[in-house]
């Protein structure tokens, strides 16, 4: 299997090639300027000098009988042709120096220029390096690794930022995950050991009689019961974790309607006031929704107290409302009560999972909603959930395939 290089070596490996190709054009276009500077023909003036020794030549030839017109065409052409031949020669070896010169140090400046790339290519990438590291640090049990990469605001910064708010979502998510898990454990044994117990004292009785049994059937059946809410709540709020698609034309006004049908609240004045409020969702989970926040309205009301509940639509927002009297609210324990297996008061003290306003949460958030809780000063809760409101002359999308 042949080893790929690393990016380090393919970033050193271009910066040295764009360099090399860049100094050759600059080399290639200072040979042609200088080429075409240097003169190609040297001119036929003869200087005063070359005169007295061409004189010489022509005495030389006198002496020996040649013609003086003769000798003086055969000297010039002579001479000319030597400095035509040195300027060639000289012109050449200008050319050769040049470009020799020129190569090697476009070879010696290339080679620095690599070394230069290789560190500025390591430069480059350590924090690359350090977010490879904090992923490969990263695991279930220990997401706390971070990079908190410092220096100016560029790709590489915003590539570590987003990278460190990901794993602080994950570390969140695990965490809140984790603490799902140990608290769905701790109500799912709660039915278990009454079951257990209610079955072990009355096998420990030599001969229970026929009501001990009755009695004993009746509690185990309770606790089943129980259990068979909670694991149903908690399949809800499993299956609001996946992807659905929500595309039913609903009226908030509607659903909470059907929500308050065959409901009765002893000692409990309900006020409804029911406007259009229309919607896309899913007609049971928003159903769900309203029941959930009627439900945690009516247990943790006071005797004599009130209910209100209301739906209008504000803008592009369906807003739907459920008000409360009852005990005091501290304004800290407000947004803790929508996390799964929260209580405000004792746990013997109500019959609910803790999971209802953790349910309302994830119903509307599924919707794309959100909700808003506010502690009356009074006492009691007053909720807000607002969800997306459906245009009546836009036909709702069709489910994706």
């Amino acid at each position: 299997m042949t080893r790929q290089l690393s990016a380090r070596s393919r970033l050193t490996l271009l910066y040295a090639l764009l360099f090399t190709l860049g100094g050759a054009a600059l080399v290639l276009t200072t040979y042609l300027l200088v080429a075409h500077t240097l003169p190609t023909a040297t001119t036929t003036t003869i200087p005063p000098e070359v005169q007295q020794a061409i004189a010489r030549c022509i005495q030389v030839a006198q002496t020996r009988g040649a013609s003086a017109a003769g000798i003086t065409t055969k000297c010039s052409a002579l001479y000319t042709n030597g400095v035509q031949a040195g300027a060639v020669a000289q012109r050449g070896t200008t050319l050769t120096h040049l470009l020799t010169y020129s190569l090697l140090g476009l070879g010696g400046v290339t080679l620095l220029a690599a070394v230069a790339g290789w560190l500025v290519a390591g430069r480059i990438l350590r924090p690359v390096h350090r977010l490879t590291a904090a992923a490969r640090a990263a695991s279930e049990q220990n997401l706390s690794q971070r990079i908190a990469l410092r220096g100016p605001r560029d790709e590489l910064r915003e590539l570590a930022d987003t990278f460190d708010t990901m794993l602080e979502r994950l570390d969140r998510a695990f965490t809140s995950q984790r603490q799902f898990i140990a608290n769905a454990s701790h109500e799912l044994r709660t039915p278990l050991t009454v079951m257990r117990t209610a079955i072990d004292v009355v096998l420990a009785k030599p001969q229970p009689t026929r009501d001990e049994l009755v009695s004993m059937a009746a509690e185990v059946r309770q606790a089943v019961d129980h259990a068979e809410r909670l694991i149903e709540v908690l399949l809800v709020l499993a299956r609001n974790e996946q992807a659905r698609v929500l595309t039913d034309p609903l009226d908030l006004a509607v659903v909470a309607e059907d929500a308050l049908e065959g409901r009765t609240a002893d000692g409990i004045t309900r006020i409804t006031t029911l406007d259009q409020a229309r919607v896309t969702g899913d007609a049971v989970l928003l159903e769900r929704l309203v029941a959930n926040l009627l439900d945690n309205a009516e247990r943790y009301n006071t005797a004599g107290g009130t209910v209100v509940i209301s739906t209008t639509a504000h803008g592009a927002t369906s807003v739907l409302r459920v008000a409360n009297t009852g005990a005091v609210v501290p304004a800290d324990m407000v947004e803790r009560l929508f996390l799964p297996f929260t209580r405000l008061d004792d746990r013997t003290r109500h019959d609910g999972f803790g999971l209802g306003l953790a349910l309302v949460s994830s119903i509307a958030a599924v919707h794309g909603g959100t909700v808003q809780a506010t502690a009356v000063p009074a006492g009691g809760l007053d909720i807000s959930v607002r969800l997306p409101r459906r245009d009546s002359a836009v036909p709702p999308a069709p489910p994706a395939t």
